[in-house]
């Protein structure tokens, strides 16, 4: 079929675009480097501001009151935390983290990435008030570690590939799970019990067989993220918590739904030899799609469904709204407070201290192997671009402090310590790389 002029300069590009795997990464550096030339403009007041501006959203009395800046953290955020969940449940059910044996190595390797991080910053930062940001080191940006090392491409093993993948799922999990624990406020158990019961009711829809993806979203959005949003609970979890409702099998397995398609194919190409009859062919292909829809489950369609819009919308918008800091003629000290080294020392040398280390220690008592091709010059390489925090580092710094001032230094060492990184990860393992095809 011939392209119009549409597809080849503009649609056929943004498809392009979108199917590449270092996009996400590109395009979160973008809205960046955006956002901090924004704030350190004429135009910063009016930045800053805009963020500030109250959105309300309901009935006479009963009204949520949130300024825009909380509706992206509490609301479009909570579809990315919806995605994490439809992929952390994809892994444990038939993926990277389906065989308990497999997880042993990555687990230990995301344990010791958060816990020596978390230290790092306790250390520097014990008895004062910024102690509640321990949390914010302990994330690594899935987006933009994968889109590096993808960036490598063969210079890297697939095997290595699949262990940061699976490393960065058990460190979105962790994320989750501290959220969850660490940075509620005052909780209404009146509204956790509402919650719990929406969650009682999409998990027996899921045992039932029910498949409609508009039903888990009317309980899921308007039920159990409602809920949990007044509940004191960040609604992000919300998310998280529908994803592991969503069905994760098909209706008719792929043996079955090759041979229906079979039947379809032969009896549309019979339709259309003999009569030409538009409508009823039209008819045949729309059972095609409905047979295609009952072959692929709920938790995949949505999955490639929000991929797009999570990561060419909501975490742009998020990057562009939380990542501006306006730098002062005090930047120098708030570069040395004990906030930002916190957050880079805890980034940079406690998650590659923490991976190397409790990496080691599975490979010294033999309780896992490396992957195959993957060696421990690699697993360093990793440890270095598991530091970069960015979205998930910022997003808990909203969380975890109050205070402007601490949340503009928790996000220079956030942004300085991804920069260093990125950039140091990637020239390393390419290094390794090189260094591998030479020794071949």
């Amino acid at each position: 079929m011939k392209k119009s002029r549409l597809d080849k300069i503009l649609l056929l590009p943004i498809k392009h675009f979108i199917q590449k795997k270092t996009s996400v990464g590109n395009l979160l550096i973008i809205s960046a480097v955006l956002a901090m030339l924004v704030a350190n403009s004429p135009w910063s007041d009016l930045y800053h501001s805009f963020w500030k501006q109250y959105v309300y959203i309901g009935f006479e009395e009963v009204v949520i009151k949130k300024n825009i800046l909380h509706w992206i953290n509490d609301g479009l955020m909570s579809v990315f935390f919806f995605l994490v969940g439809l992929e952390l449940k994809r892994e444990f059910v038939h993926g990277h983290l389906s065989n308990p044996k497999d997880t042993l190595l990555p687990l230990s390797a995301a344990l010791g990435g958060m816990l020596v991080p978390a230290l790092i910053f306790f250390g520097i930062n014990q008895g004062t008030e910024a102690i509640s940001g321990w949390g914010i080191p302990m994330a690594t940006d899935i987006a933009f570690a994968l889109g590096i090392i993808y960036l490598l491409g063969d210079k890297v093993p697939i095997a290595l590939k699949i262990f940061l993948t699976a490393l960065a799922i058990i460190d979105d999990l962790g994320a989750v799970i501290v959220i969850a624990f660490f940075y509620t406020s005052d909780l209404s158990l009146s509204s956790l019990a509402l919650g719990a019961l929406f969650l009682i009711i999409l998990l027996g829809a899921n045992k039932l067989g029910i498949r409609n993806t508009i039903f888990y979203a009317i309980f899921g959005i308007g039920g159990l993220w409602l809920a949990v949003l007044l509940s004191g609970v960040h609604a992000t979890i919300a998310g998280v918590l529908v994803a592991f409702t969503i069905p994760s099998k098909k209706r008719i397995d792929t043996r079955l739904f090759l041979r229906k398609a079979r039947q379809l194919s032969n009896k549309i190409r019979k339709i259309f030899r003999q009569e030409e009859d538009e409508d009823e062919i039209s008819s045949q292909i729309e059972k095609f799609s409905s047979l295609s829809k009952e072959a692929t489950a709920p938790l995949h369609r949505l999955e490639n469904a929000l991929y797009p819009i999570v990561n060419f919308v909501i975490l742009p918008v998020f990057a562009f709204a939380n990542a501006g800091v306006t730098i002062s003629q005090d930047a120098l000290s708030n570069f040395f407070s004990p906030v930002a080294l916190g957050v880079m020392l805890g980034l940079i040398l406690g998650k590659t201290i923490g991976i190397v280390l409790f990496t080691k220690l599975v490979l010294i008592f033999k309780i896992s192997l490396l992957p195959e091709g993957v060696t421990f010059k690699h697993i360093f390489g990793i440890g270095i671009l598991a530091s970069i925090g960015f979205t998930m580092s910022i997003f808990i710094t909203e969380l975890a402090f109050e205070s402007d001032l601490y949340k503009t230094q928790a996000k220079i060492g956030i942004l300085s310590a991804s920069v260093l990184a990125g950039i140091g990860g990637y020239f390393y393992l390419k290094y390794v790389g090189k260094d591998k095809e030479t020794q071949a």
